[in-house]
């Protein structure tokens, strides 16, 4: 099984629509939109599970097919990797203002 990164979808893509679109290369074991957590609204991109012959077939269709008026971007979905914290500015506690009484 390989899991598909496709990427730049139209805005009103649903899962359905992209199991749909997919089954067309062959059989498709999962298909999700990745949904931003407090608005609910797509992130514009999403992931499908297939076996690998069809995985590769639909990478192959499907890397810079024109869905709406965008071009999808499809390619095998790397692993999720650990972020690092040495970026960012470090976190305040709420209840810390920094102040002693």
């Amino acid at each position: 099984m390989k899991s598909l990164f496709v990427g730049n979808l139209p805005w009103t893509v649903k899962d359905e629509d992209l199991k749909t679109k997919f089954s067309e290369f062959g059989t498709v074991l999962s298909a999700r939109i990745v949904s931003d957590k407090f608005s609910g609204r797509s992130r514009g991109f999403g992931f499908v599970d297939m076996e690998d012959a069809d995985a590769d077939k639909a990478v192959a269709a499907m890397q810079g097919y024109k869905w709406g008026d965008r071009e999808v971007t499809c390619n095998e979905a790397r692993p999720k990797t650990e972020r690092s914290n040495d970026n960012r500015r470090p976190r305040r506690d709420s209840r810390d203002s920094g102040y002693s009484f």
